[in-house]
């Protein structure tokens, strides 16, 4: 049976134990996480308790790696979530690792809706794609209508104005395409920007009559 044979401080994390096993490293784990499995130094490690630290284990790399992704760029809690299950990570340590970020106020997904929808819709960005991006990040339906709309008026934008002055533009760049092909391309061009609608359909019409 394994036996538990290091349990010291770690110098290089407040509030971590550097577990050792049979005398090799294990992992550093947080204090607060291992108080309860009650374990000594010199004793063997019944299965539960072996389990019950691999367990932590998991969640401490899932953590870290969690951490490296954000000090990159921001995430949505679900694709986050998504690209650490992908790295092999166990998802149930996964979803123990957000819960933490989340509660330390690491990972907001309403904080990072927000900012999402803010910088690119003043890039030209229709709603519709903005939700539509934030759908696919995971963000929850409610919570990214919320930041695209709070986005949109916090900004300053029109919508409408932002459509036809892209629109305008664009129309200018297609002036010697025929009329059907050029109200063709110019409607599919505003539908990837994240323009829809009658009045998207209306000004299309008006700019290529």
């Amino acid at each position: 049976m394994p036996t538990l044979t290091g349990l010291a401080p770690d110098p290089r994390q407040l509030g971590y134990r550097l577990v050792e096993v049979d005398r090799g490293r294990f992992a550093s784990l947080p204090l607060t996480a291992l108080e309860p499995l009650g374990l000594a130094v010199g004793a063997a490690l019944e299965p539960a308790a072996l389990n019950r630290l691999r367990d932590l284990a998991d969640v401490e790399a899932a953590h870290r790696a969690a951490l490296r992704a954000l000090a990159r760029r921001a995430y949505a809690r679900g694709d986050l979530r998504r690209r650490l299950v992908k790295r092999q990570h166990p998802p149930a340590a996964v979803d123990a690792a957000l819960e933490r970020l989340m509660s330390g106020g690491l990972l907001d997904d309403g904080r990072f809706a927000e900012q999402y929808a803010a910088l690119r819709a003043t890039r030209g960005k229709g709603p519709a794609r903005l939700l539509r991006d934030l759908l696919a990040q995971g963000v929850e339906q409610r919570t990214a209508e919320q930041a695209v709309q709070r986005a949109l008026d916090e900004e300053g934008i029109d919508p409408r104005v932002e459509a036809r002055a892209i629109a305008t533009k664009r129309a200018r760049q297609l002036a010697g395409v025929p009329p059907p092909i050029r109200k063709r391309r110019l409607m599919a061009f505003l539908l990837r920007r994240g323009y829809t609608g009658a009045q998207v359909r209306a000004l299309v019409e008006e700019l290529c009559r």
